[in-house]
């Protein structure tokens, strides 16, 4: 067997009586039922996915991956291409908002290469490139079968040095030049919605370059015509290396038992083929916010997931991932550390 098809063996779903037995525990603590909304969900799906109801406060990671697009040839952008490496390397250099939240969120950075068309030399970029940028998927495939396997093999690794390192909670980022237009095709590919309600402004661009952008994501449906049942194949013709790789994390972090906390558009699009490829999974992703990005809400209803805030966030990089993090040990500090009606001496209502 691949690792691939190894991994996506490993992979169950939550535990249901995980959920149910933390919920109880939440029930104790002092406060009537409920009052902590989605916090308290929270804890359980954490709890649920690591499939333990006393969890320690988990080592957080983020990874960003990065990846250029033929696509960006089209014009569907507002900054040229060679805006992906410089990007990289001022993630690398700590000059990024995401190095800031990442920061902020005591979550570790790791930076990939996984295909960005300049080659870069830095330390702190890890580089695993399948290719110097993915073909115009407007005139076919992006990806070959071989380099898209390739792709999601390098995020299951990743994932799963991370897990051997005590990493316990993993957030997606991404960074790539045209790799809005991707999301929206994968989307529209992977939901049946047209490309018009699937494609926004990404990095800004203006109303004739978003016209354009909607054709090109008609165009390259038209000429790849994806089966949205199958994971592998939406990716093969629609995506991205870095879109790719961060599959590959979500799927090696739910293997692992590990919860994957989507940022934006492009990293939801990533779990979204994750999730076709491996259904359960879909129970290891947490949606940090929602994006102003159009195609965002129709991806998360595809998986599943309801995201925790919505503060009209567009950058991608991780840095709604980092954010969430937040919130998810939040959630487990008011599970570990809030006293119990009976040991603080409180009655209970009962309510």
């Amino acid at each position: 067997m691949t690792l691939l098809q190894t991994t996506c063996a490993r992979i169950a779903p939550p535990d249901p009586a995980v959920h149910a037995e933390v919920q109880r525990r939440l029930d104790q603590k002092t406060k009537p039922r409920g009052s902590l909304g989605r916090l308290e969900d929270l804890a359980c799906s954490f709890c649920a996915i690591r499939g333990t109801t006393i969890p320690e406060l988990p080592a957080k990671a983020i990874v960003v991956m990065a990846g250029d697009h033929g696509v960006a040839s089209e014009g569907v952008s507002a900054f040229p291409q060679e805006v992906t490496a410089q990007m990289v390397l001022n993630f690398a250099r700590g000059g990024a908002a995401i190095n800031a939240l990442a920061g902020h969120a005591g979550a570790r950075l790791v930076v990939v290469d996984m295909g960005v068309k300049a080659p870069l030399s830095h330390p702190d970029v890890r580089s695993v490139r399948v290719g110097p940028g993915t073909r115009n998927f407007t005139r076919g495939p992006a990806m070959t079968l071989e380099e898209t396997l390739r792709a999601l093999e390098v995020g299951i690794g990743v994932a799963g040095e991370l897990a051997d390192a005590g990493v316990g909670l993993i957030g997606l980022g991404d960074m790539g030049i045209a790799n809005t237009t991707a999301a929206s095709a994968i989307t529209a590919a992977c939901t049946g919605a047209s490309p018009e309600e699937v494609t926004g402004h990404g990095t800004g661009v203006d109303e004739v370059t978003h016209r354009r952008k909607v054709g090109v994501v008609r165009r390259a449906l038209e000429a790849n015509r994806p089966d949205p049942t199958d994971g592998l194949d939406v990716l093969v013709k629609l995506g991205g290396f870095e879109i790719a790789g961060l599959a590959g994390v979500a799927l090696g972090g739910a293997a692992r038992r590990v919860p994957v906390v989507m940022d934006g558009f492009i990293a939801s699009a990533a779990a979204l083929v994750a999730a076709r490829i491996a259904p359960a999974a879909a129970g290891s992703f947490i949606a940090s916010h929602r994006s102003v990005e159009a195609g965002h809400r129709l991806v998360l209803e595809a998986i599943g997931a309801r995201p925790l805030f919505d503060l009209e966030m567009r950058l991608g990089e991780g840095t709604g991932a980092a954010l969430a993090m937040g919130l998810v040990e939040a959630s487990l500090r008011v599970l570990r550390e809030m006293a119990t009606f009976e040991s603080a001496g409180v009655s209970d209502s009962g309510a």
